[in-house]
């Protein structure tokens, strides 16, 4: 009889070591290194992971031979989710869900299930909640469809074998920390369980062309729990934004096998389960204040769309010896850097003052795009000076000041249009690629309304340094 092992399995990363160790040699992460105990068994074809041929293909055949047709996509039901997985499900795909608990997963996936377009049964399993607790919440959705069935089974080996069983055309598994594979003598919700069970399901998901989504949770700092294998595992990981007592609900593709990544919707949480918001920018820009300091508003790329965001900052003296950097919304390390930029060109004295910058809304902009409204912002309260609220300002800025480049113009300036903008505060180089966009809109606009659409557009202010940039939005006549 073989003697069961102990490994140390990290839960960051899911490297396995022969004893424990502080630190992960792989990762680099502190005390994440588990004990479990291995019992081996003689069958190893029961384990999920040790199907590797996944996808059911078989023999090699060459790139022109192999067909495409079995990738079918069909609509979620929800044209903003069908935004995020880049223009719904494809059959066949593992798509991991992940999110703080209670802020509506298995609220959006239960409305997935009764919108689908697709036709054929859906598998809802759910190892957190009874078939009772299930229906109650259905009931508040008003979701009646006989075609949900329900199971609240928590073993791989039997979820695999009603799959096989009702071969549902789509599968949602609420959550994978709840499954365990009978195979592996470790507690449902570990390292080895979370990886196994997911290998499972993707071989499942493969050979059988049904897609399956499994929801996960999230640690404290925002990671998935479990291993970071499972993200590279699955075809789709998406994953909940914004604060869990808000009302609005943002949803971000950060991996897409079948589509672009950064993608983002917006949903409002209602009594009725989660709506959909088209208008995003109008959303974020609602009861934002009209010329007060430290007020900015600037555009961002999220996937294919522009949103227009507002960027807050607060100056306050410090009773530190070191000042405080905070930010909500941007990276501390490149807000810290923005600000030496700041001191260095203008000699403010921030160093005696705690600064904090906050992207109203709950949305988190790792776009460089943004850097000049950030220092725009903290310029403008620090001098207690508003800027013009119909005023644009984007641009990135580089250690030496200079004003650099930004990408997708004609998608920000269209929105500002929309939006009511007069004026925009832009980078020089991008000059050019303006009046190609100008001359494009006026061309495509033929009939009488030809001048409203050209006199639409914002009046552009070119600027090529953070001083200009400074002297332009804070001059005396503007």
């Amino acid at each position: 009889m073989a003697k069961s092992k102990t490994l140390f399995v990290c839960g960051s990363c899911g490297y396995e070591a022969q004893g424990w160790m502080g630190r992960c040699p792989s990762c680099k992460e502190w005390n994440t290194l588990v004990e479990e105990k291995i019992h081996p068994t003689g069958d190893k074809a029961g384990k999920p992971s040790a199907h590797l041929n996944w996808s059911g293909d078989s023999g090699v055949r060459s790139l022109s031979e192999v067909s495409s047709d079995h990738q079918i996509r069909f609509s979620s039901g929800i044209g903003e989710f069908d935004r995020v997985l880049g223009g719904g499900f494809v059959s066949g795909a593992l798509v991991l869900v992940g999110g703080e608990p209670g802020i509506g997963k298995s609220t959006l996936l239960l409305q997935i299930c009764d919108r689908v377009h697709r036709d054929g049964k859906i598998l809802y399993v759910s190892g957190e909640e009874s078939q009772t607790q299930i229906r109650m919440r259905a009931e508040r959705l008003d979701i009646r469809t006989p075609s949900i069935l329900l199971s609240s089974l928590t073993s791989f080996e039997d979820i695999s074998l009603i799959i096989r069983e009702h071969e549902p055309s789509l599968c949602v598994i609420d959550s994978i920390q709840t499954l365990y594979s009978e195979e592996l003598s470790s507690a449902p919700g570990s390292v080895s369980q979370a990886r196994e069970v997911t290998a499972g399901l993707l071989r499942i998901a493969k050979s059988m062309m049904i897609p399956i989504v499994i929801v996960g949770h999230v640690t404290k700092d925002g990671a998935l729990a479990g291993p970071k294998v499972l993200e590279h595992m699955v075809d789709t990981v998406i994953y909940f934004e914004g604060e869990e007592s808000g009302a609005y609900r943002m949803i971000r593709a950060v991996k897409n096998r079948f589509g672009a990544t950064g993608e983002l919707a917006f949903f409002e949480m209602t009594d009725k389960g989660l709506t959909e918001i088209d208008d995003a920018s109008s959303l974020l820009l609602s009861g934002r204040p009209i010329n007060a300091p430290g007020s900015v508003i600037t555009a961002t790329i999220e996937g294919s769309r522009s949103v227009f965001v507002e960027i807050q900052a607060l100056l306050s003296p410090t009773s530190f010896s070191v000042p405080q950097r905070m930010a909500q919304g941007l990276d501390r390390v490149r807000l810290g850097m923005l600000l030496a930029i700041l001191e260095k060109k203008f000699s403010l004295g921030l160093m005696n003052t705690d600064a904090y910058v906050n992207v109203v809304g709950g949305l988190r902009i790792d776009e460089r795009s943004s850097d000049l409204a950030v220092l725009t912002a903290v310029y403008s309260a620090f001098r207690d000076i508003p800027i013009r609220s119909d005023t644009l300002v984007f641009g990135e800025v580089g250690l030496t000041g200079e004003i650099r480049p930004v990408n997708f113009l004609e998608k920000r300036i269209i929105e500002s249009r929309s939006l009511g903008f007069q004026y925009c505060v832009l980078p020089s180089a991008n000059k050019q690629i303006i009046e190609k966009i100008s001359k494009k809109i006026s061309s495509n606009t033929r009939d009488k309304s030809a001048e409203n659409a050209i006199i639409a557009l914002p009046e552009f202010i070119f600027v090529d340094s953070l001083s200009e940039a400074i002297d332009v939005l804070f001059s005396s006549d503007r």
